[in-house]
């Protein structure tokens, strides 16, 4: 591949692989981000600008490295704007620490895995998981055991918010889901 001018335009393709996410991710963070705004020419072939590119790098890095929630990102946008957090996508400024209920969680990757139930209502930790492959399933198929839980009001909260952004963000991607 030949190596752009930084001043280039890049494809959705290019920056994908610039940004390491999948053109897919691209094309919902411009849904959810309104400061998010590629030129689009004949056929909707999107064009990224040098400073849309900087733009989707802080908010991956608000993303995927610093915890926040879709949400969370676009508040700090519409709080700080759209050069905080391409600053923070050039490295420019550490991004400010999450706030209120997002706060006490853990940056992604770093959680422990909830201990498991068995019988008799102890909790024993759970089997560490290989890394990218499936958890192991709790309990044999067909038998059926109560579950404790043991999550903070502020967790289950946190727990409730994501769930509802990935019911939203299915709905958008999934066809079948309709409108």
């Amino acid at each position: 591949m030949v190596e752009k001018s930084p001043d280039a335009f890049r494809t959705i393709s290019e920056a994908a692989e610039e940004l390491d996410v999948p053109q897919h991710v691209l094309r919902f963070w411009e849904t959810r981000f309104s400061q998010i705004k590629p030129m689009k020419r004949a056929g909707g072939r999107r064009y990224y600008r040098p400073s849309d590119v900087e733009l989707l790098k802080g908010v991956r890095s608000l993303l995927y490295k610093e915890g926040y929630t879709i949400r969370g990102v676009q508040k700090i946008l519409k709080e700080d704007g759209a050069s905080y957090v391409a600053a923070v996508g050039r490295g420019e400024i550490e991004p400010r620490k999450r706030e209120g209920e997002m706060a006490s969680a853990p940056p992604p990757g770093m959680s422990k895995p909830a201990p498991r139930v068995g019988k008799g209502g102890k909790s024993s930790e759970a089997p560490p998981v290989a890394e990218g492959g499936p958890a192991q399933p709790l309990l044999p198929l067909g038998e059926v055991r109560v579950v404790v839980n043991r999550l903070s009001e502020n967790h289950a909260d946190m727990l409730r918010v994501a769930l509802r952004d990935l019911g939203e963000a299915r709905r958008i991607l999934d066809p079948s889901q309709g409108r």
